[in-house]
């Protein structure tokens, strides 16, 4: 087997891992008690993230100093991350994960729509119409959620409009920054934000942003949320580096079967008939979006001289 071929099968295995390894993240953002406010949850998964990874990347001599520019792109896109995460584990403590989860797969058809306006990216007809259908699969998950819940089944779509704009972000500045530097720096801006408002906040009772004291499982599910998640986005990020994007993104649909089978093995939540035949027409339209993606990619591939 090639270099080439070895490099885009470990590029899908670590999509697999992150498709597996992530929902377990979120089952434990769900299970932290309700006294531990989101914004605590946030200030572990991305301090943590820190914790390991800036530390990792000084030694192995990747870290490097961030212009005043960079600065405030790593700020914005660290923005970016904490509303679509913030959006999502609040969402998650009120519907099912899996739910949640297909709701947020509209984020690929968003991204092709964004990739049109804000990147100049060639979008057709046939992918505009992919994702008019996505987002009507989408609508069948979100009624019965949002008859029950509100606003609140709304967030994930939140999440998605807000990853899509990070992703955005992150096929520019990955071009010049390692994954394991690049995760670091957005942990350490992710923090430069939630500190300051944990401590605005705290002893004013609001139950979003007022910091308590971890106790007994808390701890745990804390320190899980913060391991797990460092762990699951350096698969995703190693994934998009040795393999194609077109290649291993339809595998990221591996996820709503893993959620599906860790919401249901924690909390006894399971779709039911309606939510699967939006999750079904989401997962087809987005992996013909992947497919159209490919198409145009090959077709755009020079020639080789005769």
């Amino acid at each position: 087997m090639s270099q080439s071929n070895d490099r885009v099968l470990a590029g899908i295995l670590c999509m697999i891992a992150f498709s597996a390894i992530a929902p377990v993240m979120d089952a434990f953002a769900k299970a932290t008690p309700d006294y531990i406010p989101v914004m605590e949850i946030l200030a572990f998964r991305f301090g943590l993230q820190g914790l390991f990874l800036l530390p990792l990347a000084l030694g192995l001599g990747m870290a490097h100093r961030p212009g005043w520019r960079e600065c405030g792109l790593h700020l914005a896109r660290a923005a970016l991350i904490v509303v679509a995460t913030g959006l999502f584990f609040t969402a998650i403590r009120y519907m099912p994960i899996a739910n949640a989860i297909a709701i947020f797969f509209v984020e690929p058809f968003i991204l092709t729509l964004l990739g049109g306006f804000l990147l100049g990216e060639e979008v057709g007809w046939r992918r505009i119409m992919a994702c008019m259908v996505g987002f009507g699969g989408a609508v069948l998950v979100i009624q019965p959620s949002f008859q029950d819940l509100g606003p609140v089944a709304l967030f994930p779509l939140g999440t998605a409009l807000c990853f899509a704009l990070y992703m955005v972000m992150t096929r520019k500045m990955a071009r010049v920054t390692h994954p394991i530097t690049l995760q670091g720096y957005t942990a350490l801006a992710a923090m430069a934000i939630i500190a300051p408002l944990l401590l605005l906040f705290d002893g004013t009772g609001n139950a979003l942003l007022d910091p308590a004291m971890p106790h007994g499982f808390a701890v745990w599910t804390l320190l899980a949320v913060g391991v797990i998640s460092t762990v699951s986005h350096l698969f995703i990020s190693f994934a998009v580096r040795l393999a194609p994007a077109a290649t291993v993104a339809p595998l990221q649909y591996l996820e709503i079967v893993a959620a599906t089978a860790v919401g249901y093995w924690a909390f006894g939540d399971f779709p039911n008939a309606l939510t699967w035949v939006g999750i079904a027409i989401i997962v087809g339209s987005g992996l013909y979006v992947f497919a159209r993606e490919r198409l145009q990619s090959i077709r755009r591939r020079p020639l080789p001289p005769v």
